[in-house]
């Protein structure tokens, strides 16, 4: 059984920073092209960034609002994804998911992250 579980969440002030890991059980995770998702409230799911197969060179993509401030990462020795957030804003709060590239794994229950002072 496929089973994704988020960590590393927490309350942060503006400007702040913070590393999200993601572990993967059940599923050949290096297979995947792996990707970071948010939700904000009262908002839809949102992707922010991904990160491509090491047979693919472990390419990332960014969404234009967290280009340079965020980094993924992936150790597949380990199935964890990771998400390290720098220069963390307001705007930034929102429960982080992750899911390969195209959603096909059931989703976790995700890691809320507060930005505010």
């Amino acid at each position: 059984q496929v089973q994704l579980v988020e960590s590393g969440g927490g309350l942060v002030q503006p400007g702040g920073s913070l590393r999200l890991s993601c572990f993967a059980s059940g599923a050949p995770f290096s297979r995947y092209a792996m990707a970071w998702y948010r939700q904000s409230p009262g908002k839809q799911r949102e992707w922010i960034a991904t990160i491509t197969t090491s047979s693919t060179g472990m390419r990332t993509i960014y969404q234009d609002s967290v280009k340079g401030r965020f980094t993924i990462s992936r150790d597949n020795a380990k199935s964890t994804l990771n998400l390290q957030m720098i220069s963390l804003q307001p705007e930034d709060t929102a429960v982080y998911y992750c899911n390969s590239a195209g959603s096909a794994l059931p989703w976790g229950e995700g890691t809320q992250v507060t930005v505010s002072s």
